[in-house]
């Protein structure tokens, strides 16, 4: 991953850019306003900051689309028009009262249906919970494919409530994540799997762990800090 900016009228846009196989190039605003282009693996910066100028209204409505929502506060009350996270995308909640309990997403709604409002968060949460079993499994199981390499592979991975971390790996090799993770964007979600198996190699935060750290994830502090700003 490599950084660039460009200047629209007096307004500097700084972004990512990933490279990946294929042909087209696409552009992503995060709900922290971070910028990220894909772009194919034969195109030219020249390219890049071309489309990056034409699509650079859309870029700066789409910031202030999300800045709108304001800080998310962490007292939830679980009504329609408060703003919450899934995988890194900012939702407009709804809650609806039905015959059922039931949540689903779609373009930027979240909508959950309950038999009683009052319950609203708490069948979010489960959802949540739910969501990070299958989503997790998912996007660690490439990566514990990979580090087969080194000849470890955890025992197990599941989901924990935790207060103050994001994952855990003890000693008999068994890695748990916090479900809030689902809140957060797959590359924040790889860079707390992929630490917690750099633990199974070394169990100390050692300059030897570090190393490795960033030889499998070599911009790891960059999803570090988003996690942590995004998840305050």
């Amino acid at each position: 991953m490599t950084t660039d900016s460009i200047t629209y009228g007096t307004t500097t846009i700084e972004y990512s850019i990933v490279y990946a196989n294929r042909k087209t190039l696409g552009i992503r605003v995060e709900p922290d306003g971070s910028v990220l282009l894909i772009a194919p693996e034969s195109a030219s910066l020249e390219t890049i900051r071309d489309k990056a100028h034409r699509r650079a209204a859309w870029i700066l409505r789409q910031k202030r689309y999300f800045e709108s929502f304001g800080i998310p506060t962490t007292e939830r009350q679980y009504i329609s028009g408060e703003s919450h996270l899934y995988l890194g995308r900012q939702y407009m909640l709804r809650v609806l009262k039905t015959n059922r309990n039931a949540v689903h997403y779609q373009n930027n709604i979240l909508e959950i249906e309950c038999k009683d409002k009052e319950e609203a968060g708490e069948i979010l949460q489960k959802w949540y919970t739910e969501r990070a079993k299958i989503k997790f499994d998912e996007y660690a199981k490439p990566i514990v494919e990979h580090f087969a390499v080194y000849g470890v592979k955890p025992q197990s991975i599941s989901v924990r409530k935790m207060e103050k971390r994001w994952g855990y790996c003890t000693k008999d090799g068994n890695i748990y994540l916090n479900p809030r993770l689902i809140c957060a964007s797959r590359c924040c979600i790889e860079y707390v799997i992929t630490h917690e198996l750099c633990h199974l190699i070394h169990r100390n935060h050692t300059k030897d762990f570090y190393t490795l750290l960033s030889k499998e994830m070599p911009h790891w502090e960059r999803w570090k800090e988003k996690l942590e700003r995004m998840m305050r």
